[in-house]
């Protein structure tokens, strides 16, 4: 007789006022997975953007997939000369090498996204970011973080 084994699962629980939490100037990041508990192959975080938020330059990304779920609001995404206009229950993915921003297109009320990076690599781009401090934040000083993630402005 084959002697019994226990099964231990292990899994990683996020609650709802757990997640680590960054401010980066109009937007708030709260990070759920940093890709500890995956291998480093998924991070996840929600993403609260203010109001009237025109979001990053156009960018790419040579080394990882993005989603984003739109959680409330209604979001402008824009790619290359392509822009679509996005509400609540929305999904946008965006494969690696595709040009891309994103805003929040309401002037009163923030937009919330639940953002996924596959693999976990973009997680530590905005903890560099906000480790750079809001008074020392410079376009240089972000292309400098944009090419340690293998990120890199887009000009339609």
């Amino acid at each position: 007789m084959q002697a019994r084994r226990e099964h231990t699962m292990s899994i990683n629980l996020v609650g709802p006022g757990d997640g680590e939490e960054l401010e980066l100037g109009p937007s708030r990041i709260r990070i759920l997975e940093d890709g500890s508990h995956t291998g480093h192959r998924l991070g996840m975080a929600v993403m609260t953007l203010a109001p009237g938020f025109a979001g990053p330059p156009q960018h790419l990304h040579r080394k990882h997939e993005e989603t984003f779920f739109v959680t409330s609001g209604t979001m402008q995404f824009i790619s290359g000369t392509d822009q679509f206009t996005v509400g609540a229950g929305s999904l946008v993915t965006v494969p690696i090498g595709t040009p891309h921003t994103f805003g929040n297109l309401d002037p009163d009320e923030p937009a919330t996204l639940l953002f996924t990076t596959t693999p976990d690599l973009y997680i530590n781009y905005f903890r560099d970011l906000v480790a750079i401090g809001t008074g020392d934040v410079t376009p240089d000083k972000i292309l400098e973080v944009m090419e340690k993630y293998a990120t890199e402005p887009f000009q339609p």
